[in-house]
């Protein structure tokens, strides 16, 4: 029982699903190695959570007050799944205040004899760091991102070059090894951004307390995302540890709490009944929709293109995404009935069995905003992606996986971008086709899947990349603890 408690680890993410559900994969990921777990996070996250967890799981789910009334924001939102896109940066400045409440949490455990071996902390929780060395515990970042587009970034908020120039394209001035970045691959709150604003007061004194970390996790794999490690390896000395891929499996999923539109039975079914690489998958993730009038586009380049798909659909940009789906003025006159009749489509509100849907043989291509949990799946599946970012580091993950990958093809850039159906009919003919760029690209899909298969390789006599950098991780934190202890026991005896 000892050693067990002296193998506790803290996990603490931010409030937001596509962090959230990483966190708990990797929770899941290191219980599997002995350890035991503390997850840590708001009161409404940790109830969504047990309904998450598997039956057999053990993790320990730990609440940290927090009142979202005190932080001028509605009652009861304590998850970016639930706010407008307008309040994201008033609950990232929020979530700073959970300092103290995080410090006496970690005060009660080491008071309580359970010390925590390790802090994973989120990218945004970067001044973890300090409270968990005021108490002697190492402490690790963990980026649910890739390295590649987490350093893009990185650099793009720590130095806002597209300040200091007036072309449209520009290189980052600690990251050349990035090629050209456009002025098209910056959200709207970075182009706003001047080093006096909000956004960048917040994001800059967040992402600079990362270097008061003991080191940094990436949900990556080495052998794909050597660029973007290395450049986190230079810029912040410290030690960087690719354990991805950490997905959620299937199991896990389908006990979320998310409803998903249709269910995964129905849904493989109709897989089932469409020849191999023929489906379309369409999704742009939990927290993105595109605007009206993309979303009429699509659906027109839909109805022209003689391919099978999948639509998870959400209201357009503009409309509450709790509203129910109007097909009649969202999509094209009598799309949904033509789709119907000629039984190539379907048409899901808001949530998908994902995971399932990229893992079945019927399925060619996945149409993406390209958030790293959603790449993950589809690369882990041997799936090539049509790229089609909305915010953050999704413009650059793009980037890296058309340009230095292979794996993508871009198909249009944010939600102001006046996509034409021509254009979408193109790039989705030239990834699903069967020679030329198609073929090339899906069999680069398919070299990365095998990458990705051997970095979690862990059998007699070979352990993949990603088996070595967890391993290395867990040693240097429990290598820390006894350091910790040994100089411990000096001091007592000197006194």
């Amino acid at each position: 029982m000892e050693e067990r408690k002296e193998k506790m680890i803290v996990i603490f993410p931010y409030m937001a699903q596509g962090h959230i559900i990483p966190f708990l994969s990797l929770a899941l990921q290191i219980e599997k190695k002995g350890y035991q777990i503390t997850f840590v996070n708001t009161p409404l996250n940790i109830k969504n959570l047990k309904q998450s967890l598997p039956l057999n799981s053990s993790i320990r789910l730990l609440e940290i007050p927090f009142n979202s009334s005190d932080h001028r924001l509605p009652p009861e939102t304590e998850n970016t799944d639930s706010i407008p896109f307008s309040l994201t940066l008033t609950l990232l400045e929020a979530s700073v205040s959970l300092k103290p409440a995080f410090r006496n949490l970690i005060s009660d455990l080491v008071r309580g004899g359970a010390p925590p071996l390790a802090v994973i902390a989120d990218i945004f929780f970067g001044w973890t760091a300090e409270v968990a060395h005021e108490f002697g515990i190492f402490h690790t970042i963990f980026s649910s991102t890739g390295g590649f587009g987490m350093a893009c970034y990185y650099s793009v908020w720590m130095n806002l070059p597209h300040n200091y120039t007036d072309s449209v394209e520009f290189t980052l001035p600690d990251f050349p090894e990035a090629g050209l970045i456009h002025r098209t691959q910056l959200s709207a709150n970075v182009l706003a951004a001047d080093g006096t604003d909000p956004s960048s007061k917040i994001i800059q004194l967040l992402l600079s307390s990362w270097v008061d970390s003991d080191g940094i996790l990436f949900n990556t794999i080495e052998e794909i995302d050597k660029i973007g490690l290395y450049y986190f390896r230079r810029k912040l000395s410290l030690p960087v540890w690719p354990i991805g891929p950490i997905l959620l499996s299937v199991d896990s999923r389908a006990r979320s709490n998310k409803v998903c539109g249709i269910s995964s039975e129905s849904c493989i079914n109709w897989l089932d009944s469409k020849p191999q690489n023929s489906v379309l998958y369409i999704s742009f993730g939990s927290q993105h929709t595109i605007s009206a009038s993309q979303m009429m586009q699509l659906a027109k380049a839909l109805d022209s293109i003689d391919i099978n798909f999948i639509w998870v659909v959400r209201p357009p940009l503009g409309f509450d995404m709790n509203l129910e789906f109007d097909a009649v003025e969202w999509l094209p006159e009598g799309f949904l009935k033509r789709i119907e009749e000629q039984n190539r489509g379907l048409i899901i509100v808001k949530w998908a069995p994902q995971v399932e849907i990229l893992l079945h043989k019927a399925v060619a291509a996945f149409l993406s905003h390209c958030g790293w949990n959603s790449v993950l799946e589809s690369i882990s599946a041997g799936v090539p992606l049509i790229g089609w970012p909305m915010g953050a580091e999704q413009f650059y993950n793009v980037k890296y996986l058309e340009e230095e990958v292979g794996v993508c093809m871009e198909v249009a850039r944010g939600t102001n971008f006046e996509v034409r159906n021509e254009d979408i009919v193109k790039k989705i003919g030239i990834v699903m086709g069967e020679n030329g760029k198609g073929k090339e690209i899906r069999e680069k899909a398919c070299e990365v899947k095998k990458m990705i298969e051997n970095g979690g390789r862990d059998e007699e006599g070979y352990k993949g990349s990603s088996v070595r950098a967890m391993e290395e991780f867990l040693n240097v934190a429990a290598f820390f603890g006894k350091e910790k202890k040994v100089r411990g026991q000096k001091c007592r005896m000197n006194t």
